[in-house]
C-alpha cells in the first residue's frame, strides 16, 4: 500500500477502477498459466505476490482497507466452517469424516441460508 500511494504521488498510477480490475484479471491469468505450465515454484510465487499487490491497489482504489477486507473475510469463512460442522453434527456426522463433496454441499446450504437471513 505504501509503495502505490508513493508511485501514485509520481502519477504511476490510473484514474479509474476499469484499468485497475483489468491488471487484476490480467495476473490472475499469468497465475493461472504458471499453474497450467508447472512452472518453478518461485515463479508461482511471484504471480501470486502480482496477484496479491493488484488486489491491494483494488482495495486503494476503492477506498478499502485491505487488511479489513482481509479480516472480514476469514471471520466469514470461519463462521461458515463453524456452521458446517453443526450442520454435519446434527447429522451424526463429524467434518473429518465426510467427502469434499459433502462438505461442499453443507457449504452451499449455509451461504443459501445467509442469503435468506436464516
Amino acid at each position: 500500500l505504501k509503495l502505490q500511494k508513493k508511485a501514485a504521488q509520481f502519477g504511476f498510477d490510473w484514474s479509474d477502477l476499469k484499468p485497475v480490475l483489468a491488471k487484476v484479471n490480467e495476473e490472475v491469468a499469468e497465475l493461472n498459466e504458471a499453474i497450467e505450465e508447472e512452472h518453478s515454484r518461485d515463479a508461482v510465487m511471484g504471480e501470486i505476490g502480482d496477484v496479491l499487490f493488484c488486489c491491494i491497489n483494488l482495495c486503494r482504489h476503492m477506498k478499502i482497507d485491505a487488511e479489513d477486507a482481509l479480516r472480514s473475510t476469514n471471520n466469514k469463512f470461519v463462521r461458515r466452517l463453524n456452521r458446517v460442522e453443526d450442520i454435519l453434527t446434527s447429522d451424526d456426522e463429524k467434518i473429518g469424516d465426510v467427502n469434499l463433496e459433502r462438505l461442499d454441499e453443507c457449504w452451499d446450504q449455509v451461504k443459501e441460508e445467509e442469503r435468506r437471513g436464516s
